[in-house]
């Protein structure tokens, strides 16, 4: 009797072990995935409050207005002049941010005609063949099939849409430049995260600034600066911080499938900030894209993330 209620007691302490094991670890993690959630929620909040500001200042002066803000809020918490750089890294970075610039400039132009679900629905195309492109498995090229198959329904070769083909193409060019982004953020990222971001975010507020600089000073006000520098900070500032924070702590397929959620996100912020309504086509072509993301992050081979530099 006493060896079976030693026996008893010793597997209640194993199952509480267990159970304080799992707790710890969902603790660890409900964090950054927390984190993961408000930098979507912010980004697509941040486009779709930007998009208020196109019939005062346009798409390019409102991203003008956006990115020249967001470099200078990085400039002033980085200072990235503290730290020499080689010139292949500078080139590097300048390269990413040329990208990032270009990225944000033809996003925002094709929001003028493009509901803000679409567009983000669009663009992700990029980042999706990019994952492909490295990984080379037949299964990745079906989820490209699918996310294609996606923006073929959004497109107006089907009937039932009704996209402007101008802010389509515009999408998808924002899309092409996010790739761009990502395989140059990967070779220009090594080195200070802080100093990279904020030369790039100055380098792109330099390719966007000369599209709206002209409507930004003829409209000028403190009104229209606060309203500039809140979208700065929910679409850049504030989600850079949450995604590098999540990035050091989640594994980089869990982080993925997170940002499956951007469409969905965006969808939804459109309704609720913009009034835009989408049709049933729209809704299951961007389910078509957020299943080919998650399901690209899913079955990709796990990878074990380096630890964030402190």
């Amino acid at each position: 009797m006493w060896a079976q209620a030693q026996e008893g007691a010793k597997k209640l302490m194993d199952a509480r072990g267990a159970g304080a094991h799992q707790a710890g670890m969902f603790g660890k993690r409900a964090l950054p995935l927390g984190s993961v959630m408000a930098a979507i929620v912010s980004v697509q909040t941040g486009a779709a409050l930007a998009k208020h500001l196109f019939p005062i200042v346009g798409a390019q002066g409102a991203v003008a207005l956006r990115v020249t803000l967001a470099a200078l809020i990085l400039l002033a918490v980085w200072r990235p002049w503290r730290r020499p750089l080689d010139r292949r890294t500078a080139l590097l970075i300048i390269g990413f941010g040329l990208a990032l610039g270009s990225m944000n400039l033809t996003f925002y132009m094709a929001l003028r005609t493009v509901p803000l679900g679409v567009a983000v629905a669009i663009e992700f195309i990029g980042p999706l063949t990019v994952a492909v492109l490295e990984s080379r498995r037949p299964l990745d090229f079906a989820w490209i099939a699918l996310a294609a198959c996606g923006v073929v329904a959004l497109s107006p070769i089907n009937p039932a849409m009704h996209v402007d083909l101008l802010g389509l193409f515009l999408a998808l060019l924002a899309g092409v430049f996010w790739g761009l982004y990502i395989v140059l953020g990967q070779k220009a990222g090594g080195g200070d995260r802080g100093q990279v971001s904020s030369i790039a975010m100055t380098v792109a507020a330099l390719v966007a600034a000369p599209w709206g600089v002209g409507a930004i000073v003829q409209h000028l006000s403190p009104a229209l600066l606060a309203s500039g520098l809140g979208v700065a900070v929910l679409s850049s500032a504030l989600p850079y911080s949450l995604e590098l924070f999540a990035m050091s702590r989640l594994p980089a397929r869990t982080f993925s499938i997170m940002m499956s959620l951007e469409p969905a996100m965006a969808a939804l912020a459109g309704f609720l900030v913009l009034g835009e309504r989408l049709n049933p086509w729209q809704l299951v072509a961007i389910a078509a894209v957020m299943a080919a993301s998650a399901g690209s992050a899913a079955t990709t081979p796990a990878i074990t993330a380096e630890p964030a530099p402190n």
